[in-house]
C-alpha cells in the first residue's frame, strides 16, 4: 500500500491535515507558529522549547499556553517555568537521560493523543544549531518509528525533514510553498532507492555514505515525487520562506 503524504499541507488554509504539535528549544519563526498553533489539535513543548515559546510570544503569552512541557526541565528558565505553572499548564518531568527531550516529549504526546484523531506530528525547532543536537532530532524520527506509524514532520524556518518508512512513498509537492531543493539521505544503514518525480531519479540506486547521498536534488515540475526503499530514508525538502508568510 503506498503512503502518500503532503508534507507541506501542514501550512494551506484549505489543508486537511491534523496534528500535534512540538516546539523544541531552537529558534522558531513567528509566522509559522502562529499559524500551525492556530490549526494544532495539541500543542507541546520540550523542555527549553518553552524558552522559545515565551520569548517569541512576548506580550501575548496567554494566547499561546502549550497543554504541557515535558522533559528532564534542565533548560526551561525559571521564569518561564514559573509562569506557565500559573497558567495551569501541565508540566512534566522525565529524568531518563538515554532520550533527548524531544524523544521524551514526543511519547508522551503520542500517548495523549489518540492515533485516530491526527495525521501527523509537527515539530518547530531541530534543525538549527549545534550539530550534535541536528543529529539528536534525526535519532529521535528513528525512535518515533518504533511509537507510531504517523509522519513526524520537523521543520526550522525553510527547511523540512521526515523519515520515510520502508515501502512505497506518494509525496504531493505541488502546494507552491516548496523551496528548489529536496535530497533523500541514508541515515542509520545504506538504502535500495527507486524513484519518480526528481531531476536526478534513482532506479534501484544504493545510497550509502562513503558511495551516493542524494543532496541538492529538485524535482522535475510534476508535482508529485514517489520514493520506494527498502530500509528507513530521510527525505528533505526547502520550504519558500516568503510564501508561507503570505499564505500566512
Amino acid at each position: 500500500m503506498d503512503n502518500v503524504l503532503t508534507p507541506l499541507e501542514c501550512f494551506l488554509p484549505d489543508g486537511k491535515m491534523t496534528f500535534g504539535l512540538v516546539i523544541l528549544n531552537q529558534p522558531i519563526v513567528r509566522d509559522q507558529l502562529e499559524y500551525l498553533w492556530s490549526k494544532a489539535v495539541m500543542k507541546a513543548c520540550a523542555d527549553g522549547g518553552a524558552n522559545q515559546l515565551y520569548q517569541i510570544t512576548e506580550g501575548m503569552q496567554d494566547r499561546f499556553l502549550p497543554d504541557f512541557i515535558a522533559g528532564d526541565l534542565d533548560s526551561i528558565r525559571p521564569e518561564v517555568r514559573e509562569f506557565y505553572n500559573a497558567k495551569g499548564c501541565e508540566i512534566t518531568k522525565t529524568p531518563d537521560q538515554d532520550f533527548t527531550d524531544f524523544t521524551k516529549c514526543l511519547s508522551l504526546l503520542l500517548k495523549k493523543l489518540k492515533e485516530n484523531e491526527v495525521d501527523a506530528i509537527v515539530t518547530l525547532g531541530g534543525l538549527a544549531g549545534r550539530f550534535d543536537q541536528t543529529m539528536a532530532t534525526v535519532e529521535t524520527l528513528f525512535h518515533a518509528k518504533n511509537m507510531t506509524s504517523l509522519p513526524v514532520l520537523v521543520i526550522q524556518d525553510s527547511s523540512l525533514a521526515c523519515l520515510l518508512q520502508p515501502g512505497q512513498h506518494i509525496l504531493k509537492v505541488a502546494t507552491g510553498l516548496e523551496g528548489e531543493w529536496c535530497g533523500l539521505i541514508p541515515v542509520g544503514q545504506s538504502c535500495i532507492v527507486t524513484t519518480t518525480g526528481l531531476k536526478w531519479n534513482l532506479t534501484n540506486q544504493l545510497l550509502k555514505f562513503g558511495v551516493l547521498v542524494s543532496t541538492s536534488n529538485t524535482y522535475d515540475g510534476s508535482g508529485t515525487v514517489t520514493v520506494k526503499t527498502d530500509q528507513p530514508l530521510l527525505w528533505t525538502m526547502g520550504i519558500k520562506k516568503d510564501q508561507t508568510d503570505e499564505l500566512i
